[in-house]
């Protein structure tokens, strides 16, 4: 079963996608759109995406708060999966990314990568490690 993994910000949406055993995962690409608001592209290419690789499931991070409360941006996820229900018909759960996107810099970091790069490679990073540990939870 093949599970699509969003890392859903601002301004881009990073995407990575399951192996078909529900083992690893690995980073896809970066959806970018110019408006907060405007997703219509961004759902149109989830939905190419969910239908070439067969997606039956959607892991969309939950940014929360360290005290464990929802803030603006969780709201917007929170309604973004909304959307991506309805229009996909394909379950999504949401998925604790508190610091995903930290552990994500701290790789980058580690590999000596300028800053210029993380920034076209982070949010699918992000998307990897939120994917990685709903995938390891589940085993």
């Amino acid at each position: 079963m093949r599970i699509l993994g969003l890392d859903f910000g601002t301004k881009t949406t990073g995407v990575a996608i399951s192996d078909p055993m529900g083992w690893t995962a690995q980073g896809l690409e970066i959806i970018r759109r110019q408006e907060d608001e405007h997703l219509k592209a961004t759902m149109k290419r989830i939905e190419e995406i969910c239908t070439a690789y067969k997606v039956e499931k959607i892991v969309l991070g939950l940014p929360k708060n360290m005290n464990n409360t929802l803030g603006e941006r969780g709201e917007k996820t929170l309604l973004f999966k909304e959307k991506l229900e309805n229009k996909l018909k394909i379950p999504v759960e949401t998925w604790d990314e508190r610091l995903s996107t930290v552990a994500a810099e701290q790789v980058l970091l580690e590999a000596d990568m300028s800053r210029k790069k993380r920034k076209n490679v982070i949010d699918k990073l992000a998307a990897t490690i939120i994917l990685q540990n709903y995938l390891d939870a589940k085993q």
